[in-house]
């Protein structure tokens, strides 16, 4: 007998159907999960508060889903399932929809809230609360079928359609991480799982109603097919999609040629080069991170630097040009960053070794030692707790040379500065001498600010650096004494694998 001649819902009575169906629900709202802390990367970056409120923004869609769906769950099973139809039809559009919606009110919403994480939980709720929460419908009316449709074992029944979403939950957050992101990139995931909705919707449809129910559902699948093809259709902010970053590449003519370009990861600029000048220095903190580590090497024949992160590669790239005596090291976690400094941003490996790895691992696995180790791990509110912590910085003062000097870059507000005294402090734990570096041409105006820290066993020779280049640039070392009444100043939290709350820090900074 054909199914759709059937009486309403009674292929619906199959428990392991019941189960399956659950399942693939529970997997594909996690799959929407995870990519949402992608999407929203470029926008806001990504950072504690960005999972946090993505993880915080889904419960409360699944929630309140579940709630409806408790209610519609009395209803009769032919009227619940016509229900459940619609809720993933729904679901379905809400989730083709959301690319739209975040290209169109993340501007907004960013400039019109000042607070950064007030703006990414507000972003978060507005784009992806309603895939959420249409998503949470159908569980209690499934499991209420299959209670109804099985009362001898309903405790089995149950406890299956439960098992069901946290196995669907688990499947859903592994495909997501590992096979649909990185084959299809965020937009082309959301997709598939829109498609999934629908497909599921219309089954509910055909099972509650026969043809009736067919011929709805294939009219109301008008909505999620065009919003899903449009989604397919727009520009992809990224140049790139990796497994870790939204590389973008931008052409700017802030250079001393005609052709320089920004290397933005997710929505902060990590480097930038000039295709005619490989030694032009675009970017303060990249002409002090330059200009320190030559200052503290100036008298070595040769030395050996190690690089956390490569970004753009225009440091080891003017080193090369300027035959500076380095033998360089790069730890880049993501081979993607490496391919497009190669490819957009002139970079010449030659004898450059390049670890595709994280920087502290490949510190701690391997015993090479160095004369300069640069850390360049801020990246405004997104920050690798382990590469800021007092453990990390032994690691770091036990693979350096005699005389071997730490650069690190940090990012912090003027009004505040309380992460930039807790890196001191942080790192006074470790070393005897702490300098703090800064570029004397900062625009007032701005309240975010890039220092240098120079961590070491000595003093810098001088107290301050030019680079005399296409684009000249100048940074001064900040007084001892200043640096002190910093610290003083404040209650300082020396950072440590066990408590760095460095987002916390980051993320109640006000945009002065």
């Amino acid at each position: 007998m054909n199914i759709l001649s059937r009486k309403s819902g009674d292929y619906m009575r199959n428990l392991w159907l019941l189960v399956a169906i659950q399942a693939t629900v529970a997997a594909a709202s996690l799959v929407v999960e995870i990519v949402a802390g992608r999407m929203l990367a470029p926008y806001v970056g990504m950072s504690l508060y960005t999972w946090t409120s993505v993880i915080a923004v889904v419960l409360a869609g699944f929630s309140a889903g579940h709630w409806v769906g408790g209610r519609l769950a009395e209803w009769t099973p032919d009227r619940a399932l016509r229900a459940n139809g619609w809720a993933m039809l729904a679901a379905s559009a809400s989730t083709a929809g959301a690319v739209f919606i975040l290209r169109n009110l993340s501007g907004p919403v960013i400039t019109s809230v000042p607070n950064p994480v007030a703006s990414i939980v507000i972003l978060t709720a507005l784009v992806f609360f309603l895939p959420s929460f249409f998503a949470g419908i159908p569980a209690p009316i499934l499991s209420m079928i299959a209670v109804t449709y099985h009362p001898e074992r309903r405790g089995r029944a149950l406890g299956a359609m439960f098992a069901a979403g946290a196995w669907g939950a688990i499947l859903g957050t592994l495909a997501a991480g590992f096979v649909f992101i990185s084959w299809l990139g965020s937009t082309g995931t959301l997709a598939v799982v829109a498609a999934i909705y629908a497909l599921l919707g219309l089954q509910s449809l055909v099972a509650a109603r026969g043809l009736p129910g067919a011929a709805m559902g294939g009219a109301a699948l008008l909505l999620p097919l065009g919003l899903t093809v449009g989604a397919l259709n727009l520009p992809d902010p990224c140049t790139v999609e990796s497994n870790y970053f939204c590389i973008r590449v931008i052409e700017t003519s802030d250079g001393p040629s005609e052709l320089s370009r920004l290397l933005v990861l997710d929505h902060l600029v990590h480097g930038a080069a000039d295709r005619d000048d490989p030694r032009a220095m675009l970017t303060p903190h990249a002409m002090m991170l330059d200009g320190l580590a030559r200052l503290r090497m100036e008298d070595r024949a040769a030395w050996a630097a190690y690089f956390i992160g490569g970004g753009s590669y225009s440091v080891p790239r003017a080193w090369r040009a300027l035959g500076t005596p380095a033998q360089v090291t790069v730890a880049e976690v993501d081979p993607a960053v490496t391919e497009v400094a190669i490819s957009s941003f002139w970079y010449e490996p030659g004898d450059d070794r390049i670890v595709h790895a994280d920087a502290r691992q490949t510190l701690l696995r391997e015993s090479t030692m160095y004369d300069v180790i640069i850390g360049d791990a801020f990246s405004d509110i997104a920050v690798p707790q382990h590469l800021i912590t007092r453990e990390f910085f032994e690691l770091v003062r036990a693979r350096l040379n005699t005389d071997g000097v730490y650069l690190m870059n940090i990012i912090d507000h003027n009004d505040r500065l309380e992460v930039l005294a807790s890196m001191i402090a942080t790192a006074r734990a470790v070393w005897p001498t702490v300098e703090i570096w800064a570029n004397p041409g900062h625009d007032p105006a701005e309240n975010r600010r890039v220092f240098v820290m120079v961590a070491g066993e000595g003093p810098s020779s001088r107290s301050q650096i030019h680079h005399d280049g296409p684009m000249p640039l100048s940074a001064i070392r900040v007084a001892a004494s200043s640096v002190d009444a910093i610290v003083e100043a404040r209650e300082p939290v020396v950072f440590t694998d066990d408590f760095a709350p460095i987002d916390r820090l980051l993320g109640d900074q006000g945009e002065g």
